[in-house]
């Protein structure tokens, strides 16, 4: 009986604490009230934060960010910028030089917990808070605070007065819970990659000079008494004035704004659920602008056609950063830029709303999740708002092939703040995580990648999903074994590379030898065109798979006898006399991420030791 009572209170703490049966999400509500000064560049606030404990756990600390205090001299971000071998151009040596009005900072004029001031101690970017008060299991506190900021010059993501003349771009610039999950604390020191946040809702009030439009995260309450193109109604405000801009943020793990005083504000419908707002300068490329706007709306149908529905009821493109950077609601993106790019850093950054703003995976660990799946569907919807001939995920398979060329290649497990170079990084999140999804509609077929994407988009929003959560539906949706493919391609820097080895004509028949010189195995599409136009798709499945895919792109396929993965040699014979053969290709699709495409089509040019000659075990 007593059970029965708790379960009710229990979910009254939390709409998502229990995302699976294992699996529980902490909660967060915040009050930030700030007062901003335009001439100095600084604010004061309010925070009020209540913070359900929906976990097991009792926590004796907590921990938050302080992002704006790595715009320091002598901060790790600055140290780590200055020793890396390939430095981001944007911030470089910069910090280094900033003086006292021009650094960022966050500080804490007081901290209560449950009313009680609580000790406190900060540390680079993190303020570590000890408790008197434990926070048991399924219980809520309150934590109040008071701070004070200093937003600093632009250099990423967040600052003032960037190249582009927007005032303020204000990203990372509040004190933010850290996030407690089925790993514990995430407390990570901020050097300029990525982020991690709790859901909850936000209720955020900036109190800013009536001179100044504001675009944020969440909807803007009373628009009517703003302005500024948020309503039709003409508001005239008096020089000096200051505005309070009241944003309600549901359901969010993080809150955006930016302001400039010459912000242009347009809205466009995707449809009846969804508005797009758009804030430029109408002196920087405004035609531009107003050409990508219908583009971006069919970028979100295309998107909530092929991924799930986008739940929010509006998103903003902004104007401002350092080149393109995505939160929930709401982009900061360089406006500047012809009509390519700007659809390119537009469309990329509000997908974002899918893999980072609703999935909300750990970007920091597993950043190949979102930016890599970004990229993946980014790829997809350019194809189709600038049609080509080309294969739109080409170019991520061919930036993969070149970091693994270079040397430099670390594997996707790597946290993201722990790459040696910034290209190992970058290319690894971006590319090698859009050549994964691409890859693996290889592996199982595009049609079960399509619908097991949707299905993992349904199941995990608001979750926080990690590697196997995605395995898991991937699995269930394709009915095969994939731990290989993640435990390879994910967690090491093994390679694939198949050769067609041999072509031999045999009383009628041609027998084929296939090689597998790279260390990572895969299953094999082997595709031959005879002379009389016919195709054949000789499919080999990888044994581990346990299984093979549905998908049949070719008239007429044989199914062959699965290719264990210690053996390097793999043989079978087509029906067919060698002369009616034209070509034999393996994965004429380019799907596979062969770091050598050139020894995968017949006639083959390679002239290697074979392994029957080293006296290895062929498979047939």
């Amino acid at each position: 009986m007593r059970f029965r009572l708790f379960i009710p209170c229990f979910l009254l703490i939390a709409s998502h604490a229990l995302a699976q049966s294992d699996r529980w999400q902490q909660r967060v509500k915040y009050q930030i009230e700030v007062d901003f000064d335009a001439t100095k560049h600084q604010y004061t606030g309010t925070e009020k934060l209540v913070y359900s404990n929906n976990s097991p756990d009792t926590l004796q600390k907590v921990f938050y960010h302080l992002y704006l205090n790595a715009f320091q001299p002598g901060s790790q971000m600055d140290v780590r910028s200055r020793t890396i071998s390939d430095p981001d151009p944007r911030v470089k040596d910069r910090i280094a030089k900033l003086s006292p009005s021009e650094i960022g900072f966050e500080k804490i004029r007081s901290l209560k917990h449950n009313g009680k001031p609580v000790k406190y101690e900060v540390v680079g970017t993190i303020l570590e808070v000890t408790l008197s008060e434990k926070i048991l299991p399924k219980t809520q506190h309150t934590f109040e605070m008071e701070f004070e900021a200093q937003v600093p010059v632009q250099i990423r993501r967040t600052g003032r007065d960037n190249k582009e003349d927007i005032d303020y771009s204000m990203a990372q610039w509040y004190p933010k819970m850290c996030e407690y999950d089925y790993e514990g604390w995430h407390a990570n020191p901020y050097i300029a990659r990525e982020f991690y946040g709790i859901w909850g809702d936000f209720d955020v009030k900036i109190k800013l000079d009536a001179a100044y439009v504001v675009a944020a995260t969440g909807y803007l309450q009373d628009p009517d008494k703003i302005g500024h193109g948020y309503s039709k109604k003409d508001v005239k405000h008096k020089p000096g004035e200051k505005l309070t801009w009241h944003f309600i943020a549901p359901e969010v793990h993080d809150f955006m704004w930016a302001a400039d005083r010459d912000y242009a504000h347009d809205i466009v419908k995707v449809d009846n659920g969804l508005d797009l707002h758009f804030f430029y300068q109408t002196d920087t490329l405004a035609s531009v602008w107003k050409e990508m706007e219908p583009l971006a709306v069919r970028s979100f149908k295309i998107m909530n056609e092929k991924f799930g529905r986008y739940p929010y009821k509006q998103y903003s493109i902004i104007q401002g950063g350092d080149g393109g950077m995505e939160y929930p609601m709401a982009t900061l993106i360089t406006g500047r830029q012809g009509l390519s790019g700007l659809v390119s850093v537009a469309v990329h950054e509000s997908i974002h709303s899918w893999f980072q703003g609703l999935l909300g995976t750990n970007e920091s660990k597993y950043a190949w999740m979102d930016e890599g799946f970004t990229t993946y569907a980014q790829n997809l919807v350019m194809a189709e708002l600038f049609p080509s001939k080309r294969d739109p995920q080409a170019g991520s398979t061919n930036s993969y092939r070149a970091l693994v060329k270079s040397g430099l290649e670390e594997p996707m497990t790597t946290h993201s703040d722990h790459y040696n170079t910034n290209r190992a990084y970058s290319i690894a999140a971006y590319s090698k995580g859009a050549v994964f999804l691409n890859q693996l509609g290889y592996i199982i077929g595009s049609s079960k990648l399509e619908s097991g994407m949707k299905r993992y988009f349904r199941e995990w929003e608001y979750k926080h999903p990690n590697p196997t959560d995605l395995k898991r539906i991937m699995e269930k949706e394709s009915g095969l074994e994939l731990d290989w493919y993640w435990e390879d391609f994910v967690g090491t820097t093994k390679t694939i590379d198949y050769s067609i080895r041999e072509v031999t004509a045999n009383a009628g028949k041609t027998d084929v030898v296939l090689e597998r010189i790279g260390q990572m195995p895969m299953p094999l599409d082997v595709v031959v065109s005879y002379k009389d136009g016919s195709q054949e798709n000789f499919y080999i499945p990888l044994e581990m798979m346990r299984g093979e895919k549905e998908e049949k792109l070719y008239s007429k396929t044989t199914l062959l006898a699965d290719w264990g993965w210690t053996y390097p040699e793999y043989s079978f014979t087509i029906d067919r006399n060698q002369a009616d053969i034209v070509r034999i290709v393996i994965d004429p699709s380019q799907r596979m991420a062969d770091i050598e495409p050139e020894n995968n089509t017949y006639p083959a040019t390679a002239n290697r030791e074979t392994p029957r000659a080293r006296g290895e075990k062929v498979i047939r």
